[in-house]
Protein backbone atom coordinates (compact mmCIF):
# COMPACT_ATOMS: atom_id res chain seq x y z
CA UNK A 1 0.00 0.00 0.00
CA UNK A 2 2.93 2.12 -0.13
CA UNK A 3 1.88 4.45 -2.81
CA UNK A 4 -2.18 4.33 -2.00
CA UNK A 5 -1.09 4.63 1.76
CA UNK A 6 0.60 7.71 1.03
CA UNK A 7 -2.12 9.05 -0.93
CA UNK A 8 -4.34 8.23 1.81
CA UNK A 9 -2.11 10.59 3.99
CA UNK A 10 -2.59 13.49 1.54
CA UNK A 11 -6.52 13.37 1.18
CA UNK A 12 -6.85 13.22 4.94
CA UNK A 13 -5.13 16.01 5.59
CA UNK A 14 -6.15 18.01 2.57
CA UNK A 15 -9.78 17.36 4.41
CA UNK A 16 -8.67 18.44 7.75
CA UNK A 17 -9.61 15.14 9.40
CA UNK A 18 -8.03 13.42 12.06
CA UNK A 19 -6.60 10.06 11.96
CA UNK A 20 -8.98 9.10 14.83
CA UNK A 21 -11.73 10.78 12.68
CA UNK A 22 -10.92 9.00 9.64
CA UNK A 23 -10.70 5.62 11.40
CA UNK A 24 -13.77 6.24 13.05
CA UNK A 25 -15.58 7.20 10.12
CA UNK A 26 -14.21 4.50 8.48
CA UNK A 27 -14.83 1.97 11.19
CA UNK A 28 -11.66 0.68 11.67
CA UNK A 29 -8.82 1.67 14.71
CA UNK A 30 -6.85 4.55 14.08
CA UNK A 31 -3.61 2.31 14.30
CA UNK A 32 -4.68 -0.09 11.24
CA UNK A 33 -4.91 3.62 9.34
CA UNK A 34 -1.32 4.79 10.30
CA UNK A 35 -0.26 1.54 9.20
CA UNK A 36 -2.19 1.61 6.16
CA UNK A 37 -1.15 5.52 5.37
CA UNK A 38 2.10 4.14 5.52
CA UNK A 39 2.49 1.06 3.66
CA UNK A 40 3.00 -1.37 6.36
CA UNK A 41 -0.46 -3.46 6.51
CA UNK A 42 -2.36 -5.43 4.17
CA UNK A 43 -5.96 -4.38 3.40
CA UNK A 44 -8.74 -5.83 2.15
CA UNK A 45 -10.71 -4.27 -1.02
CA UNK A 46 -13.57 -3.94 1.15
CA UNK A 47 -11.60 -1.65 3.93
CA UNK A 48 -9.95 0.00 1.50
CA UNK A 49 -13.51 1.16 0.07
CA UNK A 50 -14.55 1.96 3.72
CA UNK A 51 -11.74 4.23 4.09
CA UNK A 52 -11.96 5.59 0.46
CA UNK A 53 -15.76 6.34 1.51
CA UNK A 54 -14.88 8.00 4.80
CA UNK A 55 -12.30 10.35 2.79
CA UNK A 56 -15.28 11.13 0.32
CA UNK A 57 -12.72 9.72 -2.61
CA UNK A 58 -13.16 6.60 -4.45
CA UNK A 59 -10.60 4.01 -5.13
CA UNK A 60 -10.02 5.00 -8.73
CA UNK A 61 -8.40 8.48 -7.24
CA UNK A 62 -5.63 6.33 -6.07
CA UNK A 63 -5.11 5.30 -9.36
CA UNK A 64 -1.93 6.07 -11.85
CA UNK A 65 -3.00 5.65 -15.12
CA UNK A 66 -0.41 4.50 -18.10
CA UNK A 67 0.72 7.45 -20.30
CA UNK A 68 0.50 6.06 -23.98
CA UNK A 69 -1.66 3.59 -25.32
CA UNK A 70 1.07 1.53 -26.00
CA UNK A 71 2.20 -0.76 -22.55
CA UNK A 72 5.20 -2.66 -22.38
CA UNK A 73 5.83 -5.69 -20.36
CA UNK A 74 6.02 -5.02 -16.67
CA UNK A 75 4.91 -1.23 -17.53
CA UNK A 76 1.78 -0.78 -16.30
CA UNK A 77 0.76 1.51 -14.12
CA UNK A 78 0.88 -0.12 -10.08
CA UNK A 79 -2.84 -0.10 -8.91
CA UNK A 80 -3.45 -0.77 -5.00
CA UNK A 81 -6.97 -1.86 -4.80
CA UNK A 82 -6.30 -4.03 -1.83
CA UNK A 83 -6.35 -7.27 -1.54
CA UNK A 84 -3.02 -9.30 0.11
CA UNK A 85 -0.16 -11.16 -1.29
CA UNK A 86 -1.08 -9.47 -4.86
CA UNK A 87 0.72 -7.67 -7.20
CA UNK A 88 -1.39 -5.59 -9.41
CA UNK A 89 -1.19 -2.84 -12.26
CA UNK A 90 -3.39 -0.78 -14.75
CA UNK A 91 -2.41 -1.09 -18.27
CA UNK A 92 -5.12 0.92 -20.03
CA UNK A 93 -4.71 4.37 -20.41
CA UNK A 94 -7.34 6.56 -18.25
CA UNK A 95 -8.55 8.10 -21.64
CA UNK A 96 -9.73 4.37 -23.10
CA UNK A 97 -13.58 4.92 -22.58
CA UNK A 98 -14.56 1.18 -23.76
CA UNK A 99 -12.23 -1.45 -21.22
CA UNK A 100 -10.49 -1.30 -18.26
CA UNK A 101 -8.11 -3.91 -18.07
CA UNK A 102 -5.41 -5.19 -14.94
CA UNK A 103 -3.03 -7.55 -14.87
CA UNK A 104 -2.78 -9.33 -11.58
CA UNK A 105 0.11 -11.87 -10.00
CA UNK A 106 -0.97 -13.43 -7.02
CA UNK A 107 1.14 -15.76 -4.20
CA UNK A 108 -0.63 -18.63 -3.08
CA UNK A 109 -3.18 -17.88 -0.53
CA UNK A 110 -3.30 -14.14 -2.42
CA UNK A 111 -6.59 -12.43 -3.13
CA UNK A 112 -9.43 -9.32 -2.72
CA UNK A 113 -9.36 -10.15 1.55
CA UNK A 114 -13.35 -9.84 0.86
CA UNK A 115 -16.01 -9.82 -1.22
CA UNK A 116 -17.35 -6.70 -3.25
CA UNK A 117 -19.22 -5.42 -5.82
CA UNK A 118 -19.02 -2.97 -8.65
CA UNK A 119 -22.24 -1.02 -10.11
CA UNK A 120 -23.07 -1.48 -13.54
CA UNK A 121 -20.05 -3.15 -15.35
CA UNK A 122 -19.07 -6.68 -16.32
CA UNK A 123 -16.19 -8.55 -15.56
CA UNK A 124 -14.29 -10.94 -17.63
CA UNK A 125 -11.31 -12.79 -16.01
CA UNK A 126 -8.66 -14.74 -17.93
CA UNK A 127 -6.45 -17.09 -16.12
CA UNK A 128 -3.04 -16.62 -17.59
CA UNK A 129 -1.00 -19.02 -15.34
CA UNK A 130 -1.81 -21.23 -12.05
CA UNK A 131 -5.26 -21.17 -10.57
CA UNK A 132 -8.02 -18.99 -9.57
CA UNK A 133 -10.97 -19.54 -6.58
CA UNK A 134 -13.92 -16.92 -7.37
CA UNK A 135 -17.21 -16.96 -5.36
CA UNK A 136 -19.55 -15.40 -7.13
CA UNK A 137 -22.55 -14.42 -4.81
CA UNK A 138 -21.61 -17.58 -2.99
CA UNK A 139 -21.62 -19.86 -5.53
CA UNK A 140 -17.38 -20.73 -5.77
CA UNK A 141 -15.70 -21.95 -8.69
CA UNK A 142 -12.28 -23.00 -9.50
CA UNK A 143 -10.68 -21.77 -12.76
CA UNK A 144 -6.97 -22.98 -14.08
CA UNK A 145 -4.72 -22.05 -16.42
CA UNK A 146 -6.61 -20.44 -19.87
CA UNK A 147 -10.05 -20.81 -18.19
CA UNK A 148 -12.13 -17.83 -18.49
CA UNK A 149 -15.58 -16.34 -16.55
CA UNK A 150 -17.87 -13.73 -17.88
CA UNK A 151 -20.07 -12.04 -15.02
CA UNK A 152 -22.21 -9.19 -14.02
CA UNK A 153 -20.05 -6.84 -11.65
CA UNK A 154 -23.03 -6.31 -9.40
CA UNK A 155 -22.51 -9.27 -7.85
CA UNK A 156 -20.53 -10.11 -4.85
CA UNK A 157 -17.54 -11.46 -5.50
CA UNK A 158 -14.12 -12.52 -3.66
CA UNK A 159 -11.26 -13.81 -5.51
CA UNK A 160 -7.99 -15.84 -4.28
CA UNK A 161 -5.45 -18.21 -5.31
CA UNK A 162 -5.74 -21.77 -4.16
CA UNK A 163 -2.69 -22.59 -5.82
CA UNK A 164 0.72 -23.91 -4.43
CA UNK A 165 2.50 -21.06 -6.93
CA UNK A 166 1.92 -18.05 -8.29
CA UNK A 167 -0.93 -17.15 -10.04
CA UNK A 168 -1.76 -14.77 -13.08
CA UNK A 169 -5.03 -13.34 -14.59
CA UNK A 170 -5.78 -10.34 -16.63
CA UNK A 171 -9.48 -8.68 -15.47
CA UNK A 172 -11.59 -6.51 -17.95
CA UNK A 173 -14.10 -4.64 -17.05
CA UNK A 174 -16.46 -2.85 -18.98
CA UNK A 175 -16.80 0.05 -19.56
CA UNK A 176 -14.20 1.28 -17.32
CA UNK A 177 -14.54 2.72 -13.58
CA UNK A 178 -12.46 5.30 -13.52
CA UNK A 179 -11.46 7.54 -10.80
CA UNK A 180 -14.18 10.25 -11.44
CA UNK A 181 -16.81 7.61 -10.42
CA UNK A 182 -15.25 4.93 -8.69
CA UNK A 183 -16.46 5.72 -5.54
CA UNK A 184 -20.00 5.30 -6.61
CA UNK A 185 -18.88 2.01 -8.55
CA UNK A 186 -17.21 -0.09 -5.86
CA UNK A 187 -19.43 -0.97 -3.03
CA UNK A 188 -18.68 -3.91 -0.45
CA UNK A 189 -20.94 -6.79 0.62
Amino acid sequence: MGRAGARLREFRTQRGLSLSEAAARAEVTKGFLSLAERGKTNVSVPVLIRICDALGIGIGDLFEYPAAPIVRSGAGAPLEMGGHDVREELLTPKAERHVQVMHTVMRPGGGSGGAYRLDATTIFVYVLKGGLSITIDGQTTLLDTGDSMTFGATQLHDWYNPTDGEAEVLWTIAPPVGAEDFSAAVRGG
